[in-house]
């Protein structure tokens, strides 16, 4: 296994207030580099001073979208110490994105040690307060010098990170969600189940609108009979329907959630019935009608859980639980945190801690 070059910083990057953090906004002292070139393979693996990547105006990821990238979290436990939840679930699920793109796949092993050393170099970053963690950001990009379209002889695999709070201002406030009728973000064959950007340009459109009505979120449905229910902009969907938990079944145009999974495996742990399964908008909208639709929720890594409490479809509109939390949501809100900050035991061996 390669070593990984340290260089560490001489000017600290400014460090906000835990109150003060949102999501995304503030980056850490240092990031992961490494390279690959056709021959040669992957090399170089360094940890430099967070700052600017350089990259030719030709460089293919700005004409042909050839990029992936992974999101996941370190927590500060109460004891002081840090950990992951499911890292080797994000490698996994990158690696699957790489081979979609025609980007060369990394070793699963070095790409969990990268990770590690990237976050005990900068442990003081990862916040204490309550419901704050350390957003790691791990992505590769194309990086050859080319206009033509053909994979990229050359790469590069950058690793960022930076102290986070709630995804949603409005925290766990139930959201409001709009089912799309005109955009589609994905049809199986394509790229739905990479993480790449392209999947996500494709849903600003549609996200903008959403904001401009004064809605969270987008409600995709499929996009071949544009009538089955998919994922939420940013997250996998779940729906409490007279007892079944419900989330649409993974077909090539959704995202394999990582929260996703763990749902699946919590809610089956309790003994709950869970489907993954189609459900389409006219059957959400017709349990809204006879009254048993009981709860829904998002689920993801930036936001974890959060419930849905408002959801429209056209000139239809339906208040989910009364536009409250519903007690499934909140249960297992508290059941997935408590894993990943460390505050209840974790039964799956999903915890791989840094210390």
């Amino acid at each position: 296994m390669q070593e990984i070059k340290i260089t560490k910083t001489t000017t600290p990057r400014f460090r906000p207030e835990p109150d003060k953090l949102g999501f995304g906004r503030y980056f850490s002292d240092h990031m992961f580099l490494m390279d690959y070139d056709a021959g040669q393979g992957w090399h170089d693996p360094r940890i430099v001073p967070y700052g600017n990547i350089s990259l030719e105006p030709s460089a293919m990821v700005f004409h042909y979208a050839q990029e992936v990238f992974e999101g996941l979290k370190a927590y500060r436990r109460a004891d002081g110490g840090i950990q992951l939840f499911r890292p080797t679930a994000n490698i996994a699920r990158m690696n699957t994105s790489c081979e979609r793109l025609c980007i060369p796949t990394i070793d699963p092993d070095f790409y969990l040690k990268a990770i590690k050393t990237l976050v005990k170099l900068d442990e003081d970053w990862v916040p204490s307060a309550p419901d704050t963690s350390l957003y790691i950001r791990p992505f590769i990009i194309a990086t050859e010098p080319h206009v033509g379209v053909h994979a990229s002889k050359s790469y590069i695999f950058c690793i960022i990170t930076g102290p986070v709070g709630a995804y949603y201002p409005e925290g766990m406030a139930p959201v409001k969600i709009y089912v799309e009728s005109r955009d589609v973000r994905a049809v199986k064959g394509g790229m739905g189940y990479a993480k790449t950007g392209g999947n996500y340009a494709a849903s600003l459109r549609a996200g903008e609108v959403a904001a401009e009505l004064g809605f969270s979120q987008v409600l995709w449905l499929d996009g071949v009979e544009r009538k089955y229910i998919e994922e939420v902009g940013s997250m996998n969907v779940w729906f409490k329907v007279n007892g079944e938990c419900i989330t649409p079944a993974l077909g090539g145009s959704i995202l394999p959630g990582i929260t996703r999974d763990s749902c699946v495996h919590i809610l089956k742990s309790w003994g709950e019935n869970v489907s993954e399964r189609l459900f389409s908008a006219e059957e959400l909208f017709a349990a809204a009608q006879n009254g048993t639709l009981e709860e829904a929720w998002g689920c993801g890594t930036a936001a974890v859980i959060s419930p849905i409490g408002r959801i429209e479809w056209g000139d239809k509109d339906v208040d989910v639980n009364g536009g409250g939390i519903g007690p499934l949501t909140q249960k297992l809100y508290d059941y997935l945190t408590g894993i990943q900050w460390g505050r209840i035991e974790d039964p799956f061996g999903w915890i791989v801690k840094i210390d």
